[in-house]
């Protein structure tokens, strides 16, 4: 399999993004000549707006708005200095009312991302450690990565995972000062709370605990003068203790606001703070408006507002309550999520919400995971229970129907969430198409099979057999694999899919970066099996090429197509897999567009490289049909080394032949990184001894004959290509013998000699390959999981080893 790379990683995040914009969803405009809170304008119609995360409606109060203009006319549009030279005229009032509110040192900031630039990484000490919850925001994550410069040790634990906290916790108590706990106080997708509570006994056990809160969705709308969520569990802000707000969204205005109550502390953060010193300050007009807000949370008033607030938070619960929709956390917060699993699904009842007059907000991948696409519904003072009620009404009427449109069902919205599944009418599968899916290759049809996946890798018929008996009954659990076989036929009884899908143990980090592996490797000496976990994949690990027949030109291909996705994800669902991978697919599949809706990823693989060699007559045929470029690095790099060692052929190994390989193909896997999986049982080797598919070209040493410093594991499929499966190498040889070069030479002429009309030189090393006059495709897998942990977890780690 492929690493990810960080480019990768956003082209995915932009394509998954560019899908939606495609739908309509997302990158909207906002039209009309005026906004009132109560409604949005979207393509000329108006819509309730229950998007917006201005809860308790204050940028539309009169007070701030004449605020904000009155500054505007008396200090200008803005005030183009830095705050370490001079603040403007209205800053004072404003840190002295804000500082009222909270009762303890405050800190204002351009905004909540530039905030958290400035403060975490003038807070958390060289000798300190970060702990972070994988749904902390983009902006707290991001913030911290800068302290890996520093050397500054970055954890990752599942969302408020508390067992799995306190582990790391104990993991850096003896070796490092202080720890800190990064975490939001109100989730901003699923409305979600910080178990605040809980974390402050924790901290009573551990002392070096500290904590990094980001409470910008808990502003406002909860807290004594409406400080949030964290302060109104905390009572009083403890000194080990960070807390950002805002003095935007709820708020009304324009900015953010860091607490402490540590004196030392906070004179460092004010005194620098990076972004705090070399940003622009506040406008005049966001002071200004600031000001009226904090008046407002500073008098009676503010309480009146939350309770209306309430109110409606309250009357949207108790309508939800008696529907079937799937509210993925009931929680007092003014943020709903309704659950729609697969992205089209959500495209779908986004734009029919949009079309009986209603603005809702996508969760789409990477705020969410990507099989937990859903609808984020805020509520605000500016709805009313009229509407709220509309809405409700819209969305039990239409997301049965968004869920037959997609060809999905509420079950596996359900299971998507890992949620009791409660029915509701689904799609109906067409009768004109026969599934089965099959425990193992002796119960599929030789002949068929090969018809349609045969002549391509080591999936033929009889390379399958061989698999499922290598991978079965071994003692330990990387090497035992599960092999299913799904076909898909029509009436007539004709294949429009065939497929076969494997569950196994992958290493988590196998799709990251070689230096990220090479860390958590460290880890995997004492617990082997520390980021792991069970995969569904289409084809296997041990295999690469079309894992996958299908008929796109029949009638009913498109169906066979997602049948084939719900019988993995029913798979996925009996095994309990963490991950299900589709691969190898070429740059432009049409399956492209429909894995995306389904909630797939896709990620870029290693480039796969073949050799055809229909009427190559011989191996100095072949050299000389090369470009003269390939033909100078055979001469120089290849043909130098060819007498310095001994080429032979075998189809089957002595005892110590057999050895000596197995141990070149383990210093090979052993140094692969850049691809790195479990190894493979020692069976292996000997059933490909026994198996006449299976053959050797080993290079021997003319110093010691008995000595073997490279060999190339290779497998003939129907007589129809050569797949050199696997190389094995001695290192200390690498330059002396040219050994991995000489092995790609010999294979070509092997394959030659053999008359067999193509090679699949598979994944990887594409460069050296093409050198041979190797044809190159780009390849690539895509991904399905309701985890964003893992792929989280690799982002954060990425360069800090």
């Amino acid at each position: 399999m492929a690493k990810i790379k960080h480019h990768n990683f956003l082209n995915t995040v932009h394509e998954v993004f560019t899908d939606a914009k495609n739908a309509g969803v997302l990158h909207l405009y906002a039209g009309g000549a005026s906004f009132s809170g109560r409604t949005i304008e979207v393509e000329g119609k108006e819509l309730y707006h229950f998007g917006t995360t201005g809860y308790l409606g204050l940028e539309q109060d009169p007070r701030l708005k004449k605020a904000a203009k009155e500054a505007i006319d008396r200090y200008g549009t803005q005030f183009p200095l830095s705050k370490s030279y001079i603040s403007n005229p209205l800053y004072e009032e404003l840190e002295n009312s804000i500082s009222e509110m909270y009762g303890y040192p405050i800190v204002i900031t351009k905004n909540s991302t530039l905030g958290h630039l400035g403060v975490i990484p003038s807070a958390v000490d060289d000798e300190d450690v970060i702990i972070l919850d994988h749904q902390v925001h983009w902006s707290v994550q991001n913030a911290a990565k800068i302290l890996k410069t520093r050397s500054v040790p970055i954890e990752m634990i599942r969302h408020n995972h508390m067992e799995m906290l306190e582990d790391k916790i104990k993991k850096y108590r003896h070796s490092k000062g202080r720890i800190w706990y990064m975490a939001d106080g109100i989730y901003s997708m699923y409305g979600d709370y910080a178990p605040v509570n809980e974390l402050m006994r924790l901290a009573e056990r551990y002392p070096q605990l500290h904590f990094y809160f980001d409470d910008v969705h808990g502003m406002s709308w909860v807290g004594r003068n409406g400080t949030g969520y964290v302060l109104d569990q905390l009572g009083d802000l403890p000194e080990n203790v960070l807390l950002f707000g805002t003095l935007s969204k709820t708020f009304g205005a324009s900015g953010a606001v860091l607490a402490c109550s540590n004196a030392s502390m906070y004179d460092k953060i004010k005194t620098f703070g990076g972004p705090l010193t070399f940003s622009a300050q506040l406008e005049p007009a966001s002071v200004a408006a600031a000001m009226a807000s904090a008046q407002i949370h500073l008098s009676p008033e503010i309480y009146v507002l939350q309770q209306e607030l309430r109110e409606r938070i309250d009357y949207f619960n108790d309508c939800l309550s008696i529907t079937e929709l799937p509210l993925i956390d009931r929680n007092e917060s003014p943020v709903f999520y309704i659950g729609t699993g697969m992205p089209k699904t959500g495209y779908n009842f986004v734009n029919r919400l949009m079309g009986e007059g209603f603005f809702v907000n996508l969760g789409i991948f990477p705020a969410v995971p990507v099989k937990n696409t859903g609808v984020r519904i805020t509520i605000s003072r500016h709805n009313q229970k009229m509407e709220i009620q509309a809405l409700v009404e819209a969305m039990e009427y239409h997301f049965p129907k968004a869920l037959e449109d997609t060809q999905t069902d509420v079950q596996r919205v359900f299971h998507a969430f890992n949620m009791e599944p409660k029915p509701l009418n689904g799609p109906k599968i067409s009768s004109e198409l026969t599934v089965e899916v099959f425990d193992t290759i002796d119960q599929v049809e030789k002949e068929a099979w090969n018809q349609s996946l045969g002549g391509q890798g080591v999936y033929d018929w009889e390379g399958l057999k061989f698999l499922e008996e290598v991978f079965q009954g071994n003692p330990r659990k990387e090497h035992n694999w599960l092999f299913r076989y799904v076909v898909i036929m029509d009436a007539d009884g004709i294949p429009v899919l065939m497929a076969f899908v494997t569950l196994s143990l992958w290493k988590d980090d196998m799709l990251a970066q070689a230096q990220i592996s090479a860390a958590i490797e460290e880890e995997r000496k004492s617990d082997p099996y520390h980021l792991s976990s069970m995969v569904l994949s289409l084809g296997c690990l041990f295999t690469e090429g079309g894992h996958l027949y299908w008929n796109a030109s029949h009638t009913l291909g498109k169906e066979a197509r997602n049948i084939l996705l719900e019988a993995m994800e029913k798979l996925e669902r009996q095994f309990g897999a963490k991950m299900t991978v589709l691969r190898d697919f070429g740059e432009h599949t049409p399956w492209n567009e429909p894995l995306y809706g389904q909630g797939f990823l896709r990620v870029q693989m290693p480039n796969a490289c073949y050799v055809v060699l229909n009427e190559v007559d011989s191996i100095e045929d072949y050299l000389q049909r090369l470009s003269s470029r390939n033909r100078r690095h055979f001469r120089k790099d290849v043909q130098p080394y060819l007498d310095r060692a001994k080429t032979l052929v075998f189809p089957k190994l002595s005892k110590s032949e057999l050895e000596q390989v197995k141990s070149l193909f383990g210093e090979v896997q052993s140094r692969n990184l850049g691809l790195n999986t479990f190894s493979f049982p020692d069976s292996l080797f000997e059933k490909m001894n026994e198996n006449h598919l299976w053959e050797f070209i080993v290079l021997c040493s003319l110093d010691k004959p008995e000595k073997i410093v490279g060999v190339m594991f290779c497998y003939t499929n129907l007589d129809q290509v050569y797949v050199p499966a696997f190389v094995g190498m001695d290192y200390d040889g690498l330059e002396e013998f040219a050994i991995y070069r000489q092995l790609l030479y010999r294979t070509i002429e092997r394959a030659i000699g053999l008359g067999i009309p193509k090679i699949d030189f598979g994944l990887t090393a594409a460069f050296e390959k093409r050198k041979l006059g190797a044809t190159v495709e780009k390849k690539y897998a895509y991904l399905q999981t309701n985890d964003n942990f893992i792929l989280e977890l690799l982002g954060i780690m990425e360069g800090q080893h």
